[in-house]
């Protein structure tokens, strides 16, 4: 048995992924911590794969011929270290897995935090770092579910206190500057890190969800259990953000939209639907027009987020 199994799914980002997995090793040679790390590139053009296993080669890669979206690639490695299999133990799976993604940088010490205090809180399931963005401005990494309040703020004019506040699901920044862990309805999957207790009780991400609100659903579904999900602001990571789905920017927004429209129905009650359904519909209508209206897009990029907004409204029907 090991310790910690370290899981990356990657897509096209070759040189991060392995700034990733070294950083991760350096933080990593500094503890006991016995660990092992499985890669699951989706289809790369750009030789993910080969880079890894020739500079890496006691990384576990599997290299998918399609594009599995996280949660999908996230699941493969999960099976393949035992979990969903009948005839493997409870003792020959690690005490823990870490979901880190490809675009981070792990600081000195981060990896040690969360797997502390992950293993010595009894009540606590999951467990994620404080991140920040390269230049080392403050990333929001951890969230309360969402609801019609978020919306509202993605879509219609508010004042910036509340898009930066409670209101917009986000808790204070002063929280992840100190150094007490604290709880969350769930963090970023960025650095997820779980017992193998709450992956054998609840099992692995929905693959309903190809990309965007898979952690979200799983997280909710474990505090449904009765796990607690904490942040640890001592657990310092390093989060480039979005350096896959940027590479797609009107697909990024219909993979967001049919994955937040997944979510609400699994957890929202009828009528909080409904009204989700009509202020995306109303939204994605705004956001048309202005597309329209923005000179900084040509016009074929207009058409292509003109199509994604459309076909949106068109989901929140079904």
């Amino acid at each position: 048995m090991i310790d910690l199994a370290v899981v990356i799914v990657t897509w096209n980002v070759r040189d991060l992924a392995l700034n990733a997995i070294q950083t991760l090793m350096d933080d990593l040679a500094q503890t006991e911590i016995t660990y092992s790390i499985y890669l699951v590139d989706s289809a790369s053009a750009d030789g993910t794969a080969e880079a890894v296993e020739a500079q890496f080669p006691e990384v576990n890669v599997t290299a998918s011929i399609k594009n599995l979206g996280f949660a999908g690639g996230n699941n493969v490695a999960l099976r393949q270290i035992g979990f969903g299999n009948p005839d493997v133990s409870e003792d020959a799976l690690p005490r823990a897995v870490y979901l880190l993604n490809p675009d981070t940088i792990t600081t000195s010490g981060a990896t040690k935090q969360l797997f502390d205090h992950l293993m010595t809180s009894e009540s606590v399931g999951v467990v994620g770092a404080h991140l920040s963005y390269e230049d080392g401005s403050f990333q929001d990494s951890a969230f309360q579910f969402p609801g019609l309040k978020q919306l509202w703020v993605e879509f219609f004019p508010t004042p910036g206190r509340f898009i930066m506040g409670e209101f917009n699901g986000r808790y204070p920044q002063s929280f992840t500057s100190g150094t007490t862990p604290f709880q969350v309805d769930f963090m970023l999957g960025a650095t997820m890190m779980l017992k193998r207790e709450v992956i054998m009780e609840t099992g692995m991400f929905d693959e309903a969800f190809f990309m965007y609100c898979e952690e979200t659903d799983w997280q909710w579904r474990i505090r449904k259990a009765g796990w607690g999900i904490e942040c640890v602001p001592s657990a310092h990571v390093v989060h480039l953000a979005g350096k896959s789905t940027t590479q797609i920017r009107a697909q990024s927004q219909i993979n967001l939209w049919t994955s937040r429209l997944i979510l609400f129905r699994k957890h929202y009650p009828k009528w909080k639907l409904a009204v989700a359904r009509l202020m995306i519909a109303v939204g994605m209508w705004r956001k048309e027009r202005a597309v329209h209206h923005d000179r900084n897009l040509a016009d074929d990029q207009k058409a292509e987020l003109v199509y994604a907004f459309r076909l949106i409204r068109r989901m929140t029907l079904k």
